[in-house]
């Protein structure tokens, strides 16, 4: 129903039936807005919402059952933009989707991080080091916004792994060691040796001179 609904709307549509997939599909593909059931069949709603907003600031609406106010206080709290109880009429969740748009930060408009040589615009996620611009996978990119956020500070794999691919066994944690050397590799090549530091035991960091604060505290009028 609601393929048909946003297809009707202009949107292209993506899906997937469980988190992890849809962590997948949000890598590979980064998704100008996110719907986002809580009740899925391989987890809470909430740890995906943790997990995408390690690494994506894309917009997310959550669809839910559930209408006790310490719910929705509780997925706005924790990343998302706006809340919508199920059952709901097409044309409110069109309504809504456009105000979410509406409400998108512009490009060139966000903060950034500085280290060094390595510039990161934290909201159009372009990367240059030493002035030349890194082509990056979606992967790659994923990872690295998930360092810069928390840069100077080493990250767990495991964080990562689930931020990332919704899961943190084995397979996943070799997986991101392979994307890590891709990273260092594609950064050693333009002067930036030793910016990202660990073995992956405990976990890795961007190494940090110099930073913009873009935690700073918003003003509201």
């Amino acid at each position: 129903m609601l393929r048909i609904l946003l297809e009707g709307e202009g949107y292209k549509v993506l899906w997937s039936r469980d988190g992890e997939g849809g962590l997948t599909q949000a890598v590979e593909h980064r998704p100008d807005l996110v719907l986002l059931e809580l009740d899925l069949p391989d987890g809470d709603g909430f740890a995906v919402l943790a997990s995408l907003r390690e690494w994506n600031e894309a917009p997310v609406l959550i669809l839910s059952g559930r209408a006790e106010v310490s719910g929705k206080v509780r997925a706005l709290d924790a990343g998302a933009n706006d809340y919508l109880v199920k059952p709901f009429a097409p044309e409110e969740l069109a309504a809504r989707l456009r105000v979410l748009q509406r409400s998108e930060l512009p490009a060139g408009d966000g903060p950034l991080l500085m280290t060094g040589g390595l510039r990161i615009d934290m909201a159009t996620r372009a990367v240059t080091l030493n002035g030349c611009p890194l082509e990056l996978t979606a992967t790659e990119d994923a990872v690295l916004y998930i360092l810069a956020r928390h840069a100077g500070k080493f990250v767990p794999c495991q964080r990562i792994t689930r931020a990332v691919w919704g899961s943190d066994v084995a397979p996943k944690l070799a997986e991101l060691r392979v994307y890590i050397a891709g990273l260092r590799r594609k950064l050693e090549e333009h002067g930036g040796k030793d910016l990202i530091r660990g073995d992956g035991n405990p976990g890795y960091s961007v190494a940090l001179e110099t930073a913009h604060d873009y935690s700073a505290p918003k003003t509201v009028l």
